[in-house]
């Protein structure tokens, strides 16, 4: 929604057309210009049509926003070896194979900016128990994208990643008790929640021309909490 009030064209695409196109009518509702495009971004040949779809409706493709990923649990002694391929090709792979088909037609545009979504469990230990396959995958987010802003640098196409914090989002809300909602809220040196609203203005900052001069780097969105430790957080603990 941020990026078409901003007056990009958006492909929307996910797995499922109802979710999209509720983004679809919501983004229309307010003048913007979007579509929707159905895939499963595990697949190749599902990420190739993607982009052929992008530049068929709108001529170009000038910003991939890699903003898809799943739950995995587990420490690496109990973890399920299934979900673990899972937790990686949905979370990690899926960003290879949708940059391997718009890169060459970011070329093609002169450029292009590409905003992968990792998480602060990619730097740190997460809260709520171990989940190793998630880990593992969102740290190898952070490593992809330091190696494509280097290796596509010449070819005026910027990569960084985004590294939300403790988001309230739908794929959380689910499994959470209301004690530890809170208790993530005040973890955080700023004592607030965020939500998707505060992760899409960082990417809508990185896809702008304002950060043309930005590359490769990891962004936290994260009311703070990288920057301190538990105990200097005790007395809002408590």
């Amino acid at each position: 929604m941020l990026f078409a009030r901003e007056g990009a064209k958006v492909l929307l695409v996910d797995r499922s057309l109802r979710q999209a196109e509720e983004t679809l009518s919501a983004i229309r509702e307010e003048g913007g210009e979007a579509s929707v495009f159905e895939a499963d971004v595990t697949s190749t040949e599902n990420c190739k049509a993607m982009v052929g779809a992008a530049v068929e409706r709108y001529g170009g493709l000038h910003v991939l926003f890699n903003n898809v990923g799943i739950l995995g649990r587990g420490t690496v002694v109990d973890v399920d070896e299934d979900h673990w391929d899972q937790v990686l090709n949905v979370n990690l792979k899926s960003m290879v194979l949708t940059s391997k088909h718009a890169i060459p037609q970011m070329v093609e545009g002169g450029g292009g900016s590409i905003i992968n979504v990792s998480s602060i469990a990619g730097i740190r230990a997460g809260s709520g128990g171990a989940a190793v396959p998630y880990a593992a995958s969102k740290s190898g987010i952070i490593g992809l994208t330091a190696t494509m802003a280097v290796t596509h640098g010449r070819d005026n196409i910027r990569v960084n990643c985004i590294a939300p914090g403790h988001i309230y989002t739908p794929m959380v809300a689910g499994a959470m008790a209301d004690e530890f909602r809170d208790l993530r809220r005040r973890a955080g040196p700023l004592g607030t929640e965020g939500d998707a609203w505060d992760i899409a203005w960082a990417a809508v900052f990185l896809a702008s021309n304002e950060s043309r001069w930005v590359s490769g780097i990891v962004m936290p969105v994260d009311a703070g909490l990288l920057a301190t430790t538990p105990l200097a957080m005790l007395d809002h603990l408590r």
